[in-house]
C-alpha cells in the first residue's frame, strides 16, 4: 500500500466520467489504494458496464460534465481535494455525427471543471486527461512531444486540442506555479494517452469491444483501415502515469505542473492488423475478416508519442509489453463470456506486482 507514497489513503478524490473504461479502472485502483471517491458521469455508456460490475464503494453522482451549476454544487458538498477529469466524448466517429456534442463536452467541459476547481478551498490537485489526438498531425515520421502544436482534423481531435490549450490558459492565468503557495494552493497537469486496452471496454467503434462483441456472439468482426499505426498500452499503463502525476503535484511539486505524454515503447507501435491477429492467438472465438480503406470518415494513419519527459522527469515506465497487454486483455473476456468472472483487481495486483520489479531496475 506504499505505492504511489500513500498519497490517496483517506484523500477525497473526485473522477469524472467514472462510469466510463477508464474512469471505471482508475476508480478500481484508488479504492484498493484508500482513498474516498467521488464519481461524477452520465449514467454507464454501454450494456455491460465495466462499472456496474465492479460494483465498487464510492459516492456515485449522476451528472453532465456540461451542468455547470450541479457540477459546483458537487464541489461545495463534498469538497474534493484531487480532481481527475476523464468526462469526456471520445470517439472520433462519433464526433462527426455530434460535433456540437463533442466540443460542449470536451471543452465547456473542461472549463467547468477548472471553474469549480478555481473557485473551491479544498482541490490541490487536478490531472486532465486529454489525448495523444490532440497534437496537430504533421505527418512527420517522429514521435510528438508535449510541446508541438495543437491541432485536430477531426471534431474529437479539435476538442482535445482544444481542451489542451484551455488547460494551459488556466495554469498560466489562475494556477501558475511560480504564484503556488502565495496566491493560490492548486496544481494543474494535463495527461495524454495512446490507444489504451484491457477488459472491461464495450464501447462502440473501438477496435478490442468489436472484435471481443463478434466473438461473443460467434460472428466475424470486420476490421477497417488494418494498416492504421497506434500506440497501443494497456489501459494500467497510462492510469499509473496519471497516479505517479497526482502524487507529485499533491506534494506541491510545482515543477510537475504542465503537460505529460505516457505511452508505450516504440515496439507499441504497431498497426490494427497485427493486433487483431496477435489477439485472436489468445481466444479461438475471435474471427476478423480484413477491408482496407472502408472508412468514410479521416482518420490518422500514424500516431506516435514520445515519453522521455515522463521517463526522465517522472520516473514513469511502461510496465507491459505489447504482449503482455494483449495477453491479459484477451483472458479477462474471455474469463468474463465464459465463466462470468471480472478479472479487474487481480489485473491491478499482477500489474503492481510488475511494476515492483520493472521500478526497482530503473
Amino acid at each position: 500500500m506504499s505505492l504511489f507514497g500513500n498519497t490517496y489513503r483517506g484523500r477525497k478524490v473526485l473522477v469524472t466520467g467514472y462510469t466510463g473504461f477508464k474512469g471505471s479502472w482508475l476508480c478500481l485502483w484508488l479504492r484498493h489504494l484508500g482513498a474516498e471517491i467521488i464519481g461524477y458521469s452520465l449514467n454507464p455508456p454501454t450494456d455491460p458496464s465495466h462499472y456496474e460490475l465492479l460494483n465498487l464503494d464510492i459516492i456515485s453522482v449522476e451528472g453532465d460534465i456540461r451542468d455547470r451549476e450541479k457540477l459546483n454544487n458537487i464541489f461545495d458538498i463534498y469538497k474534493p481535494e484531487i480532481i481527475f477529469h476523464l468526462a469526456a466524448q471520445s470517439l472520433v466517429r462519433y464526433s462527426y455525427s455530434n460535433p456540437v456534442e463533442t466540443f460542449e463536452t470536451n471543452l465547456m467541459g473542461t472549463i467547468n471543471v477548472l471553474e469549480a476547481c478555481r473557485k473551491s478551498e479544498t482541490v490541490r490537485t487536478i490531472v486532465n486527461i486529454t489525448s495523444d489526438k490532440c497534437y496537430e498531425n504533421r505527418k512527420f515520421g517522429r514521435a510528438y512531444r508535449e510541446n508541438d502544436p495543437m491541432g485536430g482534423y477531426d471534431p474529437y481531435s479539435a476538442s482535445k486540442g482544444c481542451a489542451e490549450l484551455v488547460t494551459s490558459s488556466y495554469r498560466n492565468s489562475f494556477f501558475n506555479p511560480a504564484e503556488y503557495g502565495k496566491r493560490h494552493n492548486i496544481l494543474l497537469a494535463s495527461a495524454r494517452a495512446g490507444n489504451v486496452i484491457g477488459g472491461g471496454d464495450w464501447a462502440v467503434d473501438r477496435l478490442i469491444p468489436d472484435i471481443m462483441r463478434a466473438a461473443s456472439k460467434n460472428e466475424t468482426v470486420i476490421i477497417r483501415n488494418p494498416s492504421s499505426s497506434r500506440p497501443w498500452q494497456h489501459v494500467l499503463e497510462p492510469l499509473s502515469g496519471y497516479l505517479m502525476l497526482g502524487q507529485k503535484l499533491f506534494q506541491g511539486e510545482k515543477e510537475f505542473a504542465g503537460a505529460w505524454n505516457f505511452g508505450p515503447d516504440n515496439e507499441g507501435n504497431i498497426t490494427v492488423e497485427s493486433v487483431v491477429r496477435s489477439i485472436s492467438q489468445e481466444w479461438d472465438k475471435i474471427k476478423f475478416e480484413m477491408q482496407k480503406n472502408i472508412s468514410d470518415i479521416h482518420e490518422a494513419r500514424l500516431l506516435k508519442l514520445d515519453c522521455s519527459k515522463a521517463h526522465a522527469r517522472l520516473k514513469w515506465r511502461p510496465v507491459w509489453d505489447i504482449k503482455k497487454a494483449i495477453s491479459m486483455t484477451a483472458g479477462w473476456y474471455r474469463e468474463f463470456y465464459e465463466n462470468k468472472s471480472v478479472l479487474s483487481m487481480d489485473n491491478i495486483k499482477t500489474y503492481t506486482q510488475d511494476m515492483d520489479t520493472v521500478y526497482a531496475g530503473r
